[in-house]
């Protein structure tokens, strides 16, 4: 079935009517519009692209009225109840969006957490096609994560499985915005990167590429910090994939390499899991609303 899917981020929001082989036609993105606009913003844009998939239909034969809506948003994501729990890029407290979504636009309304959307859409399109077992890893400005178990993205008991940026890091004693210190994003995070590097006008995979001594501490630190906390989520999961997306990722084989060695290091009486980039880039978010949507009906 053909469906509308949004991908909301901070400062953009990405559309797109997406039918059911993935094909994306009235691609488009806008600006996301600050508090108190936001919702209305997103209901606009959600909107104006059910309306041009419809028009589209009825001048060409095409599909015609989409099935269904699918919003990807950040923060906490209560998936179940369709509630955006907590965002502070946006705003949110406890926002019961897809009732007030499914109110507006008159169709079914699949709320999902952005991470979970890009996973979603590299084991359906991507990197993780015909994997059962992996972890999706963005690394941007902070590090999240979204866990595969057999085929089905695992939620756990609050719906916060896969917040690998906030595992302690060993060496680590960086201050954490979430009130914890040595947290894995305060060493790997493109951000942190940065901001360990000291130069701000640097990107972080500049700072990747660099090869002075600070850069090389600060980078190998990075590395030693994904590579304890992919330890352990090795040793409990057992994944046969790591894929890794984000801004980050768009270093290639400079970051990938190093972590690979940095696993096969540390696991030494088994296989380390694969570690591959993800394939989607900035698509994933908004396939990955479209493949929530699609299992409404």
């Amino acid at each position: 079935m053909t469906v509308v899917a949004l991908d909301v981020g901070g400062t953009l929001m990405k559309g797109a009517v997406i039918a059911p082989d993935g094909t994306a036609t009235a691609v488009e993105q806008r600006p996301t519009p600050r508090q108190p606009d936001t919702v209305e913003g997103i209901l606009r844009f959600a909107a104006d692209l059910r309306d041009s998939a419809a028009n589209d239909g009825a001048e060409n034969n095409g599909a015609g009225q989409p099935d269904a809506v699918g919003l990807a948003v950040p923060g906490i994501v209560d998936e179940e109840n369709g509630i955006a729990r907590y965002s502070t890029n946006l705003g949110w407290r406890d926002l019961p969006l897809r009732d007030i979504a499914t109110r507006h636009l008159r169709l079914p309304v699949a709320l999902v957490h952005d991470v979970r959307a890009g996973a979603l859409a590299e084991a359906r399109f991507g990197a993780a096609q015909g994997v059962q077992d992996f972890l999706f890893l963005p690394i941007g400005t902070g590090v999240a994560g979204t866990v595969f178990l057999g085929g089905q993205p695992y939620r756990g008991a609050d719906g916060m499985a896969g917040e690998i940026g906030h595992a302690p890091v060993p060496f680590g004693d960086e201050p954490c915005a979430c009130g914890q210190r040595g947290c894995l994003e305060t060493y790997a995070s493109a951000a942190a990167i940065v901001r360990r590097y000291g130069q701000p006008s640097l990107s972080a995979a500049d700072v990747i590429a660099a090869t002075d001594p600070v850069a090389r501490k600060v980078v190998t630190d990075a590395i030693h910090a994904l590579g304890a906390a992919l330890t352990t989520y090795t040793m409990y999961l057992d994944p046969e994939l790591i894929v890794i997306g984000g801004g980050l990722a768009e270093a290639g084989d400079t970051l990938l390499d190093p972590i690979r060695a940095e696993l096969a290091a540390r696991i030494t009486w088994r296989a380390a899991p694969r570690v591959v980039k993800a394939a989607l880039g900035a698509t994933a978010g908004r396939l990955g609303a479209a493949i929530s949507a699609w299992r409404l009906t």
